[in-house]
């Protein structure tokens, strides 16, 4: 699959509080998602996912903007290609006595989906050998993962889970994850909203990272972090305590790990040409990889969000 499953562009919402002061959610909001593959929608609480999603599926009227999914403009379009979408914004209720099975049997038919898609789905979402347990006694990552196996019954191109992984223990987290790399595997499109930078860098293809309801970044992971401004690099030099005033003094960020000097810097070749300036010789120095939540935090300075 090729080509763009989401886009969004000028997009803006404004509150007013209940005290009447004028609150903006989403500003401008240029957002592409690709489609095939993991998308994370990064961004703290606060900085306008779920109400830039809520948009996109016409829960919330935007003040501003344009938004297409698979190029039909949304929400007027929405009768078009809603079959094509599955979402999970809020937590979905099922019967509790009922078996997982049970209530996605109940759900097919309600919204005309082939009986056999249930046990599709439950294999998809490694849930077949408990789709006969009682709904009460799935744990939560198995709650969520029943959540997401109801909204496959329709086999929908794009799925969009805000915040999927919210209060799931590790091993629940896991499940989540193993299960949206597994549906971008097969070709699906899915939307994942988050604050929790190192769970969607093990899982997304592609990312957009927003604060204060605005775009900061946005490509692959491997883009999206190279592109970082500074890099960091571990140095070795004999004198660290008078090699760090240098470098400190240059505008670098300097802080101490174990024997060595980390060096926040532009350009690295300039630490080994300061030091050396001042008879200070780098018998090491190696550079540290970039993760998404470094660049987060880089982006997001100045923004009160980090």
């Amino acid at each position: 699959m090729t080509g763009v499953a989401v886009s969004t562009r000028g997009l803006r919402k404004t509150y007013r509080t209940r005290r009447g002061r004028k609150v903006v959610a989403v500003q401008g909001l240029d957002l592409e998602v690709p489609a095939g593959g993991v998308h994370g929608f990064l961004g703290p609480n606060g900085s306008g996912k779920t109400t830039s999603i809520r948009m996109l599926l016409g829960l919330v009227r935007a003040d501003a903007g344009t938004m297409t999914v698979f190029g039909t403009p949304v929400p007027q379009g929405l009768p078009e290609v809603v079959g094509r979408v599955g979402a999970i914004v809020e937590s979905p209720k099922f019967f509790p006595a009922f078996s997982g099975r049970k209530n996605l049997e109940l759900l097919a038919e309600a919204i005309g989906a082939p009986r056999r898609r249930v046990g599709e789905v439950l294999e998809q979402t490694s849930l077949g050998e408990r789709g006969g347990d009682r709904f009460r006694t799935y744990s939560l990552g198995m709650k969520q993962r029943l959540a997401i196996a109801a909204t496959l019954l329709k086999d929908p191109e794009l799925l969009i889970f805000d915040e999927p992984t919210n209060g799931l223990d590790p091993a629940g987290i896991r499940e989540i994850r193993e299960t949206m790399r597994g549906l971008g595997e097969q070709g699906k499109t899915v939307l994942v909203s988050s604050h929790i930078l190192a769970e969607v860098e093990q899982v997304a293809d592609t990312v957009s990272i927003i604060g204060h309801g605005r775009l900061l970044a946005s490509g692959t992971v491997a883009d999206v972090i190279g592109g970082s401004a500074t890099a960091t690099v571990k140095v070795a030099v004999d004198n660290r305590a008078k090699a760090s005033g240098v470098l400190a003094e240059a505008g670098m960020t300097v802080r101490a790990d174990g024997n060595y000097l980390l060096v926040e810097t532009p350009d690295p070749a300039d630490v080994t040409r300061r030091l050396a300036a001042q008879e200070l010789y780098v018998s090491e120095l190696v550079p540290v990889r970039a993760d998404l939540e470094s660049v987060f935090l880089e982006l997001t300075e100045g923004e009160g969000l980090a």
